[in-house]
């Protein structure tokens, strides 16, 4: 393979490897020493024992504790230092010890406190042999070993460090990137990249040497091979609160980064529309280009299913493919299956293509919660194929240009429900799109052009279906400073029609020409301002909009992609009533607005603003996206507010208000409250007239343990976590979750609820519980998702999230739902942290999360 094509990332270890590879890859370097990582790892500089060193400090002095440790329990090696080395004596080897006697360039035997350091190592021993012509060591006692930030200690070490054999007794070791150890009853290096460990155990819970942790993995034997990358562990078994969790009695396992084929941990979904789901994935690595992932499934309500992805990649090219089948699906009997591909690829320096499918069997699909077709809208699911090439030219006295040239084909699928109600109309297929734009900006002129050509179809033999040509342009001149800009703005619609049957007019081919003038002015004017005793800045910022465009004939011509444009404070100041390119509303009129802000004089925080705008139409518009001609000459008045000058909170609403029937039409409002980190409540409010009433409450919320809130006053509190840190400790809102330095977990509830007042129902609900142990963290969250107007479907999520080591998951990903539904949620363990940094998370479908 090609030094510039990078292998896919593709996470190949079940959980329990986790725990094998940064135990025996730091062993191999920290007590084989320089020589093995001359050997082993000076192909690959990221592997360094020096940036690994160097990535543990760095990770040590970047996280806080990330586990409970009790009074008594101490780090293997936690009083020996490294002496400040420079890179010139970064070879050297150095004694300390009460006696010392040998013969210069053979034998150095030492007595009595021994230390000894070389590079990022130190040792220190009861007694100490060297032997300088064969490089062999041998340390006996209170063998405690310093390797970077990563610590050892053993009853005897004995090392060959030129043909890497030796042994070394009752290791116990700790990872400061992992902020995890243990405990093995003999490690045996048996050459260069070659060892076998025996009786091996790795927790991140610090407990005492009498105490069992509450989880563990352990593994009678393992074998390693790093010429072969082949590791091989013995009765592994994984641990929680004593009970075995996972347990192999033979788990084959690769001991480098390179991807291995094996079996994935399984998945386990529980959900109302199938029952209990099990999935077993299996991870084919076909070469380092290319990959697969095989999961044979069984649902007790559906039967056995085969979900399938197979991932490539090239230097110009890259995609995956995946397929879930269930044939004779016990309960809809028939054959179910989805199919996906997603591709990306380049020709030439500048031609960039890509393309989409998704696709699935029948209309209940989504309905019935099976695998393999998740997307943002599950009911309408769009295929697509690109090119597209971009360039930069220079044309002329014209100046620098930039240029697109396009083509793509777009289609869809719609799943419509048995209730006629819940009846989607597809969009047009676009088959083919082919186009050009040209852009370019200059210190005041801006303009752009573009020429389009669609063909447009429609799988209802209703709808008229056809060719249209379009070509749009725009230029627009900016003038002022940045305390005034006036902006006057040509724009041009131009389309021509060709139709496959005849239009309501009799005519098969038309055409039309509409252009829009606009002059877009606003001013920025402020002042100093005291309120509260606080120096803030207020600015009022008037702006003024006039549009237009004249009237064309268009009741005739076809609709293909053009909606209305919603009212809201964005499309207030547009010079456009639609989307798309069929329909150009009639339009003179001036849009007024006045916005004021106030911002924090010394930091230049906004902390709120105000602001209202109100159209006025000149004439009536005839062109409207009912079709109803609008004669009201006022448009209602859009009101918006927000502020975060209160400590604490953030709060935000827009009224729209119809000054004709004196009446609220529309209006929204937020209320956050978060004082500190893993403490969010988020409360919304949306209101339609005479269509929906919706209210939402969502939350993250520490209720018992360290991270609850704390019945004290806000001086006494602050107090009481500057005692805690100064004890080692973490306050309730540290970056570890709230279990910091103290044995005492926490309990979290987190959820969210969405009641519709017009339906008076609970349109949708997710809500749980968190519970954060320091080194190990439990998550029960249940959601229930509408589906129609009187169906709803049920599932309920499970996480066990072994800090140190891995995410194990019970059915779908719980973390993905909290994130997507609560406003505000953080993650007791964020990505990239030291209790991250080697961990894999098991996802939906059993994958890994790279």
């Amino acid at each position: 393979m090609p030094a510039a094509r990078r292998p896919l990332a593709r996470p190949t270890c079940p959980p329990v490897h986790l725990a094998v590879r940064p135990l025996v890859s730091a062993l191999l370097v920290a007590l084989a020493g320089p020589a093995f990582a001359a050997t082993n790892l000076a192909t690959d500089p990221a592997t360094d024992a020096a940036t690994v060193a160097a990535a543990s400090k760095a990770a040590a002095r970047r996280q806080p504790p990330l586990s409970c440790r009790p009074a008594n329990w101490r780090a293997p090696a936690e009083g020996l230092r490294l002496a400040p080395r420079s890179a010139a004596d970064a070879t050297l080897l150095s004694f300390e010890a009460d006696r010392l006697e040998g013969s210069i360039g053979s034998q150095l035997r030492a007595t009595g406190r021994v230390q000894l350091q070389r590079g990022e190592m130190a040792l220190q021993a009861d007694e100490l042999e060297y032997g300088l012509a064969n490089d062999r060591l041998r340390a006996r006692g209170d063998v405690q070993l310093l390797r970077g930030e990563d610590r050892f200690a053993g009853a005897e070490l004995d090392i060959d460090t030129e043909r890497v054999t030796g042994h070394v007794l009752k290791p116990r070791y700790h990872f400061a990137l992992t902020d995890a150890g243990g405990r093995a009853e003999r490690i045996d290096f048996l050459g260069p990249n070659r060892l076998e460990v025996s009786g091996s155990s790795y927790s991140s819970c610090k407990v005492g040497d009498d105490e069992t942790p509450p989880w563990v993995l352990t593994a009678r034997r393992i074998r390693l091979d790093f010429n072969t990358n082949e590791g091989l562990a013995e009765g592994a078994v994984l641990r929680f609160q004593d009970v075995p969790i996972l347990a192999l009695p033979v788990l084959s396992f690769p001991v480098t980064e390179d991807r291995k084929s094996g079996w994935l941990p399984p998945s386990i979904d529980l959900s109302t529309t199938n029952g209990l789901v099990v999935a077993v994935p299996y991870y084919w690595n076909i070469a380092p280009n290319y990959d697969a992932t095989l999961t044979p499934t069984i649902s007790l309500k559906r039967g056995a299913g085969l979900d399938s992805e197979f991932r490539y990649l090239q230097p110009r090219l890259s995609g995956e493919t995946a397929l879930a089948w269930l044939p004779q699906d016990q309960l809809a009997g028939r054959d179910r299956w989805a199919a996906r591909w997603d591709h990306r690829g380049q020709l030439g320096s500048d031609v960039d293509i890509d393309g989409h499918l998704l696709r699935v069997s029948d209309d209940a699909y989504w309905n019935d919660g099976l695998r393999g077709a998740s997307n943002l809208t599950p009911r309408l699911l769009g295929s697509q194929a690109r090119a597209q090439q971009r360039r930069s030219l220079r044309l002329g006295v014209i100046g620098p240009v930039d240029q697109w040239l396009y083509a793509s084909a777009q289609t869809w699928q719609v799943l419509q429900s048995s209730d006629s109600s819940g009846t989607i109309t597809a969009p047009y297929r676009r088959m083919p799109q082919v186009g050009a734009r040209w852009a370019g900006l200059g210190s005041e002129l801006e303009w752009s052009l573009q020429a389009e050509a669609n063909r447009f179809e429609h799988e209802d033999p209703t709808l008229t279906k056809g060719s249209r040509a379009h070509l749009l342009g725009t230029l627009a001149w900016h003038l002022g400073d940045g305390g005034w800009q006036l902006t006057p703005r040509l724009r041009f619609n131009a389309a021509a029609y060709d139709m496959d049957q005849a239009l309501s007019d009799g005519r098969r081919r038309a055409s039309r020409f509409i252009p829009t003038v606009s002059l877009d002015s606003s001013w920025t004017f402020d002042r100093p301002l005291t309120l509260f005793g606080r120096a803030l800045t207020q600015t009022l910022e008037p702006r003024l909009l006039y549009v237009q465009t004249p009237w064309r004939e268009q009741s005739a011509l076809p609709n293909f992609d053009s909606a209305a444009l919603d009212f809201n404070a964005t499309t207030v100041f547009h010079d456009a009533a639609f989307s798309g390119v069929d329909r150009v509303a009639d339009t003179q009129g001036v849009t007024a607005g006045l916005t004021t802000r106030f911002i924090d004089a010394g930091s230049g925080v906004e902390l709120g603003r105000l602001g209202l705008a109100q159209r006025y139409l000149l004439r009536d518009q005839r062109i409207t996206g009912d079709g109803v001609p609008l004669t009201q000459r006022f448009s209602d008045v859009l009101l918006l507010g927000s502020t975060s000058a209160i400590a604490r909170w953030s709060l935000g609403s827009t009224v729209q208000y119809n000054p004709e029937i004196s009446r609220v039409t529309r209006s929204t409002g937020t209320v956050t409250y978060s004082p500190g980190p893993f403490r969010t409540v988020h409360a919304s409010y949306s209101f339609q007239r005479d269509a929906s009433e919706q209210y939402a409450l969502g939350w993250q919320w520490p209720v018992l343990g360290r991270g609850a809130p704390l019945s004290l006053p806000a001086g006494a509190a602050a107090q009481a976590n500057t005692a805690l840190r100064a004890a080692g400790g973490s306050s309730g809102s540290s970056g570890s979750g709230g279990s910091g330095g103290s044995c005492e977990g926490t309990l979290y509830t987190v959820g969210r609820i969405d009641y519709s007042k017009r339906e008076r129902r609970v349109s949708g609900a997710l809500a749980g519980f968190e519970y954060d142990a320091g080194c190990w963290i439990g998550r029960v969250v249940a959601e229930r998702r509408s589906t129609g107007a009187s169906a709803a479907t049920s599932r309920l999520m499970l996480q066990l999230e072994l800090v140190g080591l891995s995410r194990l998951a019970l059915g779908s990903n719980p973390l993905s739902a909290l994130k997507d539904n609560i406003p505000g949620y953080r993650l007791l363990r964020e990505r990239g942290s030291a209790s991250g940094s080697s961990s894999t998370s098991v996802g939906d479908g059993g994958s890994a999360e790279p």
